[in-house]
This record gives C-alpha cells, structure tokens and sequence, in this order.
C-alpha cells in the first residue's frame, strides 16, 4: 500500500510537471522544483507514519477499549449485587459501597478496595473473580458474569474515575438523616398489630412513631428516596419496605423493630417497587413493580420465590390470601389477577375482562381479615369488593366475582383499608386539589362518614388494631386521626420537624 501511494506521488508530479513545461518562461523550472519538493515531502510523511506508527505502538500497553463510565455502568453492578449488604444502614464487612470515597477505602480486612490503574492491587476485584468456580463475593449469591467483572477491571485500570452527578450520590444516613424544609408527602400508613407504633412515610427513611402522634420513636434511614409502601408483619417484630429511586433503584428492605437495624436489602430493577405486603406466616413478602411484575421474597432471607409477568402494567399493590396460598394484585391495566405462590401459576383475573367494564387502573387492594374477600380501589373513585375464588365459569361480559360496589368519591381513590373486624372500610382519594376519607358499612354498603382534607389529596389510609381510629395522610404532609365512631379529627400532626429558618437563610 505504502508503494503503491509512493508511486501515485511520482505519476502525479510528472503530470503536473508536463502540464507546466507548456508554460512560458522559468515558470515551469520554478513549478517543477516545488511539485518534486512537496511529493518528496509528503512520500517522507507517508514512511513516517506508516514505519514509525507501528514501531512506537510495539512498546505501549494494549488499548483498555472504550472509557467506561463508573455511574452508568459500574455503579449499577454494585447496586444490584452488592449494595444491599453493604451500605450505611447494613455494613457487611465494615464497608460501604454506596459511598465513593468508601468504596474506593475498603472494610475490615485493611486493604485498598480499588487503587485506580492497579486491577491486579484492588481487592475488591480478587473477592469477585472467581477461582474453580467460586468467588469470595457476593456472599452465598450467583457469581458475577464474567462480562460485569471484566467491565470492572476495565475501569480500574483507566483509573477508576467517578462521573456520578450529584442528583444520583447517597447524601443521607442515620448519622446524616434528612432535613425537611416542608412536610413530606405521606404515602403510606401502617399500624403495628400491638397498636403501639404508626410507621409513616417519609423522604429516605420510615418515621416509626407512637400510635396516638404524641411523638417519634425511631427514624430508619435507607436508599430509596421514595417510601412506597411500609408495613408491619403479623408478629409486628419486622417492617418491610417497597420503594425506591425513580428512574435508577427499586429496592425491598426488611427492618428490626426493636433495634431499628436494617436486616437486609433487596435492590429490584431501576425503579421504584409498590405496594408490599406480608404473607400470614410472616415468610414471604409480596410486592409489585413497574415493569409489570409481581414478585415474593423469602422475609428472612430475601431470596425471590415467586415471579408473575401476567399484568400488562404497573402492579401497584398486593395482598396475600388468608391462608397464603395465593398473591392478590392490582395494577394499573385495570385489573386484579390470582397467582398461586407455590407454583407461581397465573389462575384468574378476579375483575372483569370485559372492555369497559373497569373505568381505570386499579391503585389499592386490602383483604378482609376474616376471609378471602377483597377490597379495590382506583380511578373510578369507586371502592368494590370481590370474592377472590371464582364460583362459577367465566363469561364474556359478566362481572361474577364483585360483591358490593360502594358510592364513589369524587376522584379517583389511592388507598383503601378493611377494619380490624371487616365490618368497615375506609377509602381515601383525591378531585381537584382536595383528599377525602370516607368509610363505609361493609355489610350494607352504607356511608358512615367523609372527611375532607382541603390542603390535597389523601394517599395512605390504616385502621388502628382496636378499629377505633383512622389514620390518613397524604399531600398535606399532615397525619390526621380520625375517630372512626364519628368521624372526628382527634389530632393532626406533621411526622417530622421542619427547618423552615435553615431554608430562609439559604434563600439569602
């Protein structure tokens, strides 16, 4: 190739050269001693880079491939392998790995986790790279693909560099808990089954309070910034948690009620998770994601059990039967599907299939807790009950399994709740800037009372264990608790303080 262009040199310069001998004067003598200076010249640059190209390679390292980047491509490995082990709350081996500056340091076993440009110097690397088919980490987890490990040796090896922006950093731990400029927007609700403590919703963290609002008594601080869904188990020892970061972390955490310790974490997909419940035996944790999934962990291991992509949409909400044979979920194609838990087999759609029949998607599921009779709200605005087991065959248009529908709200409902006996029901919703609590007669279907909440909608609403109060949150910020003898406010309360003088002075 290298002659051949050497070549094309020549032949072009003997062109031009003919083409200026027909020129008067020394034109031509001047024209030619220019043309063979420059092809002479650019002959030289030729050799020059095609002789001396390879030789000045033939002693550098070999290319490390395209730069990777630590938060689109590392940091999600992490993230789903090995954070949940390993972060503020739960410090597996003395080390964090949500932390860059942590993770770059190591835990106990005193040496550097990763020392950029030096692969074969970074310990972290040595735990996950297997040997005979086994790796040091994730402990008691599947190794990581052979793809994800060279992925991180790449990195380190140009330098293990953090591009992570601020919006996507860890800021906030037990030590650093957040600071609330305004009251946050209350999501969910939940009594434990001794009546002791309310679990609220918070940004980053559960605010364990004492049931009647008189004060707060634990804050856990994880991960997710948003706090979907937290709910006692039946023995009221644990609390678990479906939630997550919009965008970049679903996530499940299991935590100790006595010692507010994180028992575990469990990262799920790249967006937030709903609507977790816990199975009668206090074994599995069902819960929901937007990717149309329906899933179940193992509550003291975290290992998933069950998978169901049977919706066609978000799955915002589930139940367990009474006897925990089956996951009850709604989402927002509209409808409430069956699955059996041992077998992860898809069994029916509880709501009708029929095109119009449901006007919206579904938010809220609950169980009636003396029987397999199931409670639904959503954009209709309309509380419903259903029987969960079919009676009788399908038919196109019917709606068989419905009991009772309810007097709608004006909006669309976010939360709906059985009483402790299954004699009431509670409902809470939104229409135009305004939340509303209602509750109702579950024999009869009779409204007993409303609620208006003008400062926004209502999105969590839970009955005390003794049936006597109601609490709602939402929008607002604000707990109310409601009597549910009357429908008298006994109290509101914002679950956390808020630093209105810090923001003021920030704003200056």
């Amino acid at each position: 190739m290298l002659l051949v262009f050497s070549r094309r040199c020549i032949d072009r310069s003997r062109l031009r050269l003919n083409a200026l001998r027909s020129q008067p004067g020394g034109i031509a003598g001047r024209a030619y001693g220019r043309t063979a200076a420059h092809c002479c010249l650019t002959t030289f640059l030729v050799l020059a880079v095609f002789v001396a190209g390879p030789m000045a390679s033939a002693g550098a390292p070999e290319p490390s491939g395209p730069k990777v980047s630590f938060n689109r491509q590392i940091r999600p490995i992490f993230q789903a392998h090995c954070q949940g082990c390993h972060q503020p709350a739960k410090r597996g081996g003395d080390y964090e790995m949500t932390s860059f500056a942590s993770l770059l340091e190591g835990g106990e076993s005193g040496e550097a986790a990763i020392v950029a440009g030096k692969p074969e110097a970074s310990f972290l690397l040595a735990q996950i790279t297997p040997e005979n088919g086994e790796a040091a980490m994730p402990q008691d987890k599947p190794l990581l693909a052979p793809t994800d490990i060279s992925l991180i040796e790449r990195w380190i090896q140009q330098g293990a560099a953090d591009d992570t922006p601020m919006s996507d950093q860890l800021m906030y731990d037990a030590q650093h808990p957040p600071v609330y400029p305004a009251a946050p927007v209350i999501t969910s609700l939940d009594y434990s089954p001794d009546g002791k403590w309310l679990a609220v919703s918070g940004y980053h963290e559960v605010l364990l309070h004492r049931a009647d609002g008189s004060g707060l008594a634990a804050r856990l601080v994880g991960q997710s910034e948003r706090i979907e869904s937290a709910v006692f188990s039946p023995d009221g020892k644990w609390l678990a948690m479906a939630g997550g970061s919009p965008g970049r972390l679903g996530e499940v955490q299991v935590w100790n009620v006595e010692t507010h310790e994180l028992a575990f974490s469990v990262p799920v997909g790249f967006d937030t998770c709903y609507g977790c419940s816990w199975s009668p035996d206090g074994k599995l944790i069902g819960f929901g994601c937007p990717d149309n999934t329906l899933r179940a962990i193992e509550a003291s291991t975290g290992k998933q059990v069950l998978f169901s992509g049977a919706h066609a949409g978000w799955v915002l909400d589930t139940v367990f039967s009474v006897k925990g044979t089956h996951l009850i979920s709604v989402s927002r194609d509209r409808s409430m599907k069956l699955i059996e838990v041992a077998t992860e087999r898809f069994v029916d759609n509880i709501t009708s299939i029929t095109p119009g029949a449901l006007k919206g998607g579904l938010n809220a599921v609950d169980r009636n807790p003396t029987n397999d009779e199931l409670l639904i709200g959503g954009a209709d605005g309309a509380p419903k009950i259903y029987r969960m087991f079919r009676e009788k065959a399908r038919k196109i248009g019917d709606d068989f399994n419905l009991i009772r529908a309810f007097a709608p709200l004006p909006g669309r409902i976010f939360d709906v709740a059985f009483g402790p006996q299954g004699k009431q029901i509670a409902a809470g919703g939104s229409f135009n800037g305004t939340g509303e609590v209602r509750v109702y007669q579950a024999a009869d279907g009779k409204k007993t009372f409303g609620v208006k909440i003008e400062q926004g909608g209502v999105y969590a609403v839970a009955f005390s264990p003794d049936g006597k109060t109601l609490a709602a949150g939402g929008y607002s910020g604000e707990v109310v608790l409601i009597s549910t003898a009357d429908g008298k406010v006994l109290k509101r309360f914002v679950p956390v303080a808020i630093e209105s003088k810090k923001v003021a002075a920030a704003g200056e």
